[in-house]
């Protein structure tokens, strides 16, 4: 540090390097301060000795030009992430978010959806910028026809601006927010997702349904009948591995990390889903039960297009085809679990929350304390061999049969 003159405090620092700088040592109150003012060339020594007085005449005025400095870096800073694009947030927003997601397929929908119908519309736009009406751009044009997509789409915007403004991206309300903001603008979900519900296999169809599946070979036909045995969902179905499967006890035993309400279920098997897995072929080096052809778990779409095909082939034969009953669009294979829930309620007497635990809901905590207490096993195990037994059309002993258990 060697002192230059003409304005006191006004030094040159050499580094061993030979850089040199100007720094302006000073007492600011009760602090010594070294205050940096450009290096050498770029500031020649008299713009050094006019910032140095520049400097000190703050002082003099009660102003802290270190911190002055400080704060004009910050509002610099504030003013670059406020200009952070919305597109380039859903990618810092997602890594933030890395360890919330159950697997890497989630990931992928999480960030899709924002991919397909948000990005389009608000991707290029700062976030500071993004209002409520930007918000409703996108949300509109689905919530009436994909209102699930959609409603778990705001969610997914939400918290991506939730995470722009704990991170100094924004200020301000959170235009996605649901309560007391888009709820006042968008008709409720619940009003709406009735129309997006998925089409069901009716009652009556069910049993020539079975009984047309039951004539299909291969992989894909036994895992659709295994989920119309078991009212599982889709990919619970198409991910079964074969240590899952209790034969002792005749169970399947659902790890928590498959199952939508992260919890453990245990399904009852039914003596026809046990002959069903026993005639299975099994693949030493591959552990699932309903392997695709080349080796992994069968894509949900396979299912779908065997339904479609049974659909087609009731047409071509005469017949009816097989329908939902409202929308009159072709049956999918998560509506199988609909058409579980109307046989219960229409044609047996158990009870609706038995139900509920066979689907593996969520329920009430008073239900749950009620219903769930050891998972019904047994009571469920009867009422899966009912259901069993009316997709083989012997409707009239199921009736019978779920009065007596309730009975019971």
């Amino acid at each position: 540090m060697v002192a230059v003159g003409g304005v006191t405090g006004l030094y040159v620092q050499i580094t061993p390097n030979g850089a040199k700088t100007w720094i302006l040592r000073m007492r600011i109150g009760e602090r010594r301060r070294d205050f940096g003012l450009g290096g050498y060339p770029t500031v020649t020594l008299a713009q050094a000795r006019d910032k140095a007085r520049e400097a000190r005449a703050k002082v003099e005025s009660g102003i802290d030009p270190v911190e002055e400095r400080k704060s004009a870096r910050a509002r610099i800073i504030a003013s670059q992430r406020r200009g952070l694009l919305f597109s380039e947030a859903v990618d810092r927003a997602l890594v933030s978010k890395i360890d919330a997601f159950r697997n890497e397929k989630h990931r992928k929908q999480w960030r899709s959806t924002l991919d397909t119908y948000a990005l389009p519309v608000i991707g290029h736009m700062p976030l500071q910028d993004i209002a409520v009406h930007d918000v409703l751009r996108v949300l509109e044009p689905i919530w009436a026809t994909k209102t699930e997509t959609a409603s778990r789409l705001r969610g997914r915007i939400e918290a991506v601006l939730s995470w722009a403004t704990v991170s100094g991206h924004r200020t301000g309300d959170n235009p996605a927010r649901w309560a007391g903001n888009l709820k006042e603008l968008l008709p409720a979900a619940s009003k709406v997702a009735k129309e997006d519900n998925q089409p069901a296999l009716q009652l009556k169809d069910a049993p020539a349904w079975y009984a047309e599946l039951k004539d299909r070979q291969g992989f894909v036909a036994r895992a659709l009948e295994f989920l119309a045995l078991t009212a599982a969902r889709s990919g619970e179905v198409r991910g079964a591995q074969w240590d899952e499967i209790d034969f002792e006890h005749r169970l399947w035993i659902i790890p928590a990390s498959r199952m939508k309400m992260q919890r453990e279920h245990r399904v009852p098997l039914s003596q026809q889903a046990l002959d069903l897995l026993a005639a299975l072929p099994r693949l030493d080096t591959n552990p699932l039960v309903f392997p695709a052809a080349r080796g992994g778990p069968l894509s949900d779409m396979a299912l779908s297009m065997l339904m479609k095909r049974q659909h087609a082939a009731s047409i071509e034969a005469g017949g009816p085809g097989f329908v939902d009953r409202v929308t009159k669009r072709p049956a999918v294979p998560h509506g199988m679990r609909s058409t579980f829930r109307d046989w219960v309620a229409e044609r047996t007497q158990y009870p609706g929350e038995m139900a509920e635990v066979a689907l593996a809901h969520r329920i009430s905590n008073a239900v749950e304390a009620a219903y769930r207490r050891g998972d019904m096993v047994e009571k469920r195990r009867a009422m899966m061999e009912d259901w069993a037994g009316f997709l083989r059309g012997r409707e009239a002993e199921a009736t019978e049969k779920g009065a007596t258990s309730e009975l019971q």
